[in-house]
């Protein structure tokens, strides 16, 4: 379970995060959208631990960031940048387990959990032996989730995991990550610009507006219920192609 509560920032006296409540329950999916500006990265930054907040409190199943060390807190939330974060000097065997080493896990332990977590996102043994620039761009995000679950974290955050990928990898990645999040049961926060990824992969959005909340709800409840005309107008905003008689 993860919960953001009234999470203030401001940088350089300008308020970017107003005020700011999320909560996740545990094994759920929730999409964190918006537009460029919205506080979206600047929130997943504060929930990594990277930057401070001003006020308020992050908190996995009740227990504040404030209260554990910053290593300490990082074992307890996976991450996946956006492009995937491998490092680019070692192969994929190493980018997954090279936490888990640092923090004296034994060969046989780092051997039975990365082939766990081969296993789990349906990837071949061989694409463990390459170097990210051998890998094709589906094949990086995945080793990408491996390292972010190798430590069994009780919380995953993704920020635009898919945004570079092409149409057709992007849609089947899609369908592997949702099965991905049922398998491991974690507690998901999905940062994504596309609304129709965040109704497919997560139970529940957020969507920010000049880093304040403007609604939490299902699709269904923004689409029907709108709690301020920007929800409307974002949602109208995303783009859908023409049927073939508009292009006859």
């Amino acid at each position: 379970m993860l919960t953001l509560q009234n999470i203030n920032k401001r940088f350089e006296g300008r308020p970017v995060l107003s005020d700011v409540n999320l909560h996740v329950p545990q094994g759920a999916t929730h999409a964190l959208i918006g537009s460029s500006g919205s506080g979206k990265t600047t929130l997943l930054r504060i929930t990594l631990g990277l930057i401070p907040f001003d006020t308020g409190y992050v908190k996995i199943n009740d227990q504040a960031l404030l209260s554990f060390s910053q290593v300490q807190w990082a074992d307890r939330i996976g991450y996946v940048p956006q492009d995937g974060g491998l490092f680019p000097h070692i192969s994929g065997f190493h980018n997954v387990s090279l936490i888990a080493g640092l923090r004296g896990w034994d060969k046989a332990k780092i051997s039975a959990r990365v082939e766990e977590l081969r296993k789990l996102v349906d990837l071949e043994p061989a694409v463990l032996k390459r170097f990210p620039f051998e890998m094709s761009g589906g094949q990086q995000q995945r080793v990408a989730i491996m390292r972010a679950a190798m430590m069994d974290p009780q919380v995953m955050l993704l920020d635009e995991p898919l945004s570079a990928l092409d149409p057709l990898i992007r849609r089947s990645l899609q369908q592997e990550l949702k099965s991905i999040f049922q398998r491991l049961a974690k507690t998901v926060l999905l940062v994504t610009h596309d609304l129709g990824e965040a109704v497919y992969l997560a139970e529940k959005i957020t969507l920010l507006h000049e880093g304040k909340v403007v609604q939490s709800g299902s699709y269904a409840e923004l689409l029907r219920h709108p709690a301020d005309p920007f929800v409307t107008m974002f949602i109208n905003a995303q783009r859908t192609l023409p049927d073939a008689a508009e292009v006859a």
